[in-house]
């Protein structure tokens, strides 16, 4: 074998030890970083992938607007419109009225016509010796729609004589 064969042989075991022991991976990158990136894209493209089903991130908010917001106790008849963020009628909800600080003996439900109001009959009371009390309004939105009814809305007053 010449010096030239024993050289080259050489160089080329230097070369091989050297890959096997290189802990490198993408141009000079750490293989620990490489890895950390893969799980990243791969766990970001799962996540768009959820998001994408969700039929959009767009969601309006619904709130009640009843009238009369200030009644005594006793029967009553309230009406409540129920409206997006845009202020349009919402046809569909469900609105829910139940006592608060005010008593009120059935929780009373309704679901909105084309025009976006339900009528509720309610007979609120209020306690021995209490002047005022509020009921809670709440609105379940249509099935299957993008509304949302996350904020608090506006409460019916109950005033005493």
């Amino acid at each position: 074998m010449s010096i030239r064969q024993r050289f080259e042989e050489v160089r080329t075991h230097r070369t091989v030890q050297l890959f096997r022991s290189d802990d490198r991976a993408i141009e000079g990158l750490p293989i620990r970083l490489v890895i950390a990136l893969v799980v990243g894209v791969a766990s970001l493209s799962v996540m768009m992938n959820m998001l994408s089903g969700l039929n959009g991130l767009a969601v309006s908010e619904l709130d009640a607007k009843p009238a009369p917001e200030v009644v005594q106790p006793g029967h009553r008849s309230v009406d409540i419109s129920v409206i997006d963020s845009d202020g349009k009628p919402v046809a569909g909800a469900t609105v829910v009225v139940k006592g608060d600080s005010a008593t009120l003996e059935h929780i009373r439900t309704a679901t909105t016509g084309k025009n976006g109001e339900a009528t509720l009959s309610i007979r609120p009371g209020l306690g021995p010796n209490q002047e005022e009390g509020t009921l809670e309004v709440d609105i379940k939105p249509p099935a299957g729609s993008e509304f949302a009814d996350k904020r608090e809305n506006t409460r019916i007053l109950v005033v005493s004589e």
